[in-house]
C-alpha cells in the first residue's frame, strides 16, 4: 500500500466508527488506529528514500552536464588549434569558439536549472504528502485522546 491508501483506510476507519451522541466525537478502535500508524510509519521510509534518489538523480544530470560542457570545450579548443594554422582562420576560429563555449554555457546552465526545477518540485510534492500525512495522525491522535479523556470522565 501506498502512503494515500493507508490515510485512506485511517480516514474510513475514523469515519466508519460510532459517534458519540450530541457530539462530533466518535470511538474508535485504539489498535485499529496504532495499526495504520505502524503501516503508515513503514511506508514513509520509502517516501523519503524517494527523495533522496530524486537529490541524487538532479546532482547525477548537473555532473553529467558539467561533464558534457567540459567536451565541448576540449572539442572547441582542439578545432581551435586546427584553425589557427592558418592566419585568415584564425580570427573565425576564435569566433566560433566562442560560439560554441557561450552554447556550452548555456546548455549546462538550462540543463541546471531544469534539474533544479524538478528536484524542487517533487521535494515540494513530497513535503507536502508528508505535511498532510503528520497532520492526518496528529488529528486521529488528539481525536484518540479527547476519547480517552471522555471515556474517563464517563
Amino acid at each position: 500500500m501506498d502512503i494515500f491508501e493507508l490515510l485512506d483506510a485511517l480516514e474510513e476507519l475514523v469515519d466508519s466508527s460510532p459517534k458519540i451522541p450530541l457530539s462530533s466525537k466518535a470511538l474508535v478502535n485504539y489498535e485499529d488506529v496504532l495499526d495504520c500508524i505502524d503501516q503508515i510509519r513503514s511506508v514513509l521510509p520509502e517516501e523519503i528514500r524517494q527523495a533522496r534518489w530524486v537529490a541524487k538523480e538532479r546532482d547525477r544530470i548537473i555532473s553529467e552536464a558539467k561533464h558534457d560542457a567540459e567536451r565541448i570545450l576540449l572539442e572547441a579548443r582542439s578545432r581551435i588549434d586546427e584553425l589557427a594554422e592558418e592566419t585568415e582562420v584564425v580570427k573565425k576560429a576564435r569566433e566560433m569558439a566562442e560560439e560554441i563555449m557561450e552554447k556550452a554555457r548555456a546548455t549546462s546552465l538550462e540543463i541546471r536549472r531544469g534539474s533544479e526545477i524538478y528536484a524542487e518540485e517533487i521535494l515540494c510534492k513530497l513535503e507536502d504528502n508528508l505535511n498532510s500525512v503528520l497532520d492526518t495522525i496528529r488529528l486521529g491522535r488528539e481525536e484518540l485522546n479527547q476519547s480517552s479523556i471522555t471515556n474517563q470522565v464517563s
